[in-house]
């Protein structure tokens, strides 16, 4: 043992292994969705549950549960059975809401599907996760919806609604189309949802003593940035608080909140950050399309007076854009960042020009039930750029380096994470399952971080990004947010691209803005003082559009497989 005057000085200042516990300040809730819908609709009953400027419909938080316990025990009457999945395949409407609702109530699995799916994805989806009922829209963007069913499931025009018998896709019994009209071998949506008696309607109501919040009640696709989605299992109770959670941090309980989402609800964000959140403390949605467009998003803003917006950075990169244009008469409480890392030039672009109060930031993963990290409030935030993010309450995570070690705090490391709100596996992949998630508790994010001793953290970037140019590891976000504050460039993606001599090299992928133009000679002599010199661009590509998820998230993959094909 040392003695305190015997310690040598190099023990003496090393740094503490980086592992930090947030206590939660109050305990998590063990309720189900359902249970915590009822809830809601009891206090807060006649006040808008969601507003679709694009349907012109809305519904109170009573009418919501009503439609929903509709729902369910006409889904009952399918013979759909608790834990059966049933797939949304649909845009931001106000059934979607309802149908996740109804499938809580019922004792389901819902499963959230891209809305711009194809046929062979839907197919993909629905034998990966043996969906038996899938809930879908009309049409949206280029899709017709029953047009690319039968596509995959000829037998569908032929048969009576509820009795598909599918060769390619066993599973599936019912569709169920979000329609006015009423096409062969489907149920139109209002047309079920008159199906149940009101003593059936009763019986779900019943039915929630039943419903565990530790029963799985959703599975979330993978967003596809890296290649075949799986699909993340989750429980009532992880999403819950998860959605409790995000609202405390953003000090939701305040006063009441009409949010405005910009993302999409089959995604993580828009089915945790947005709707649970939105549940829990009684907020209004309001949606102002069924998907994404910014002048949309400005006209809603301004016609219901929205304290909350969501968004990805990409989404506020063209809101900005266009309320400089448009020169709207708008503001926000608050506007939420997340699905991937902003840089200090876009934040201060949104909250100068959306007028925004406070801007939060999150950190999270489907894998993860939603957020791991976020915001926390301050009254000096004001009108500074400068965001700090801290660990989510009721989480542990640590940083680790190549061997598994723990490293010091301040030092960069994949960022493990483990607590109540981690998924419960892939979906039928023990394999895949075992790769991320350990016996331990403890999920590796594959993501690298700087952790500090105050739980604060700071993203360093994807590991499978990191760019390796002639020895020297680099991390693509550090380049961006040089490059992203330059007059003339829109938004840029940092990738590494294939070098005879050193491994890789870094290249600037770009999007100009509105008659601007920009060499590379112009891009090296901006970096010049900014960045060391191995990682300045040396390479320039001009894009009009990135590849994307349907949640925003710009594909690298699908960014360097372009490249790949371009002359240099």
């Amino acid at each position: 043992m040392f003695r305190n005057c015997d310690i040598p000085k190099t023990l003496k200042t090393a740094k503490k292994p980086s592992y930090i516990h947030k206590v939660g300040e109050q305990p998590l809730k063990y309720i189900t969705i359902g249970q915590l819908l009822e809830e809601t609709a009891n206090k807060f009953g006649e006040r808008k549950a969601i507003i679709s400027l694009h349907q012109n419909e809305s519904l109170t938080f009573s009418e919501l549960l009503q439609r929903a316990d509709k729902l369910a025990a006409a889904l009952k009457i399918l013979n759909l059975e608790k834990s059966d999945r049933l797939g949304i395949w649909a845009p931001n409407l106000s059934e979607w809401y309802i149908t996740m609702m109804a499938c809580a109530r019922a004792g389901l699995i819902g499963v959230y599907l891209n809305p711009l799916f194809e046929a062979p994805e839907i197919e993909y989806s629905i034998n990966k996760t043996q969906i038996k009922v899938v809930v879908c829209g009309d049409k949206f963007k280029h899709l017709d919806y029953y047009e690319s069913l039968l596509a995959i499931t000829p037998e569908l025009e032929n048969c009576e609604p509820g009795k598909l018998k599918s060769k390619k896709m066993p599973s599936l019994k019912t569709v169920i189309r979000i329609s006015e009209d009423v096409k062969r071998g489907t149920y139109n949506f209002r047309q079920i949802l008159d199906l149940a008696t009101s003593s059936e309607i009763a019986n779900i109501q019943k039915l929630q003593h039943s419903i565990s919040p530790d029963d799985a009640c959703s599975l979330h696709f993978t967003s596809g940035t890296t290649g075949k989605p799986k699909a993340a299992l989750t429980t009532h109770f992880k999403m819950v608080n998860n959605g409790f959670l995000a609202g405390k941090r953003m000090e939701f309980s305040r006063k009441h909140h009409t949010v405005c989402p910009q993302v999409p609800f089959f995604h993580v964000f828009g089915t945790i950050v947005v709707i649970m959140t939105s549940l829990y403390y009684a907020s209004t949605i309001v949606l102002p399309t069924d998907g994404y467009q910014p002048d949309k998003t400005l006209d809603a803003m301004k016609k219901e007076k929205c304290t909350v917006i969501y968004g990805t950075p990409t989404m506020y990169i063209d809101l900005v854009e266009r309320q400089k244009r448009r020169k709207e008469p708008v503001s926000a409480d608050i506007a939420f960042l997340g699905a991937a890392p902003s840089s200090p030039y876009l934040r201060e672009q949104i909250l100068e020009t959306l007028n925004i109060s406070k801007l939060y930031s999150s950190y999270g993963l489907t894998e993860c039930s939603g957020l791991v990290y976020q915001t926390i409030p301050t009254d000096s935030q004001g009108k500074s750029p400068i965001i700090v993010d801290y660990v989510q309450e009721h989480i542990e995570v640590k940083v680790i380096n190549e061997n598994g070690d723990l490293v010091p705090f301040g030092t960069p490391g994949e960022l493990c994470v483990r607590g109540y709100s981690n998924m419960l596996g892939y979906w039928e992949d023990e394999e895949k399952t075992n790769e991320i998630l350990g016996k331990d508790g403890w999920l590796r994010t594959r993501d690298q971080f700087i952790l500090q001793e105050d739980g604060s953290l700071e993203v360093v970037g994807r590991l499978k990004d990191m760019i390796l140019r002639g020895g020297e590891n680099i991390f693509p976000k550090e380049i961006e947010e040089v490059l992203i504050s330059h007059p003339n460039i829109l938004e840029v993606q940092v990738v590494g691209t294939p070098h005879k001599r050193l491994g890789e090299e870094v290249c600037a992928c770009v999007r100009f803005k509105p008659q601007s133009n920009l060499t590379l000679e112009d891009l090296v002599t901006f970096c010049k003082g900014k960045l060391a010199f191995f990682k300045i661009p040396t390479r320039m590509e001009i894009f009009y559009n990135f590849p994307r998820t349907t949640s925003g998230k710009i594909q690298k993959f699908k960014l360097i497989e372009i490249l790949s094909e371009r002359k240099i």
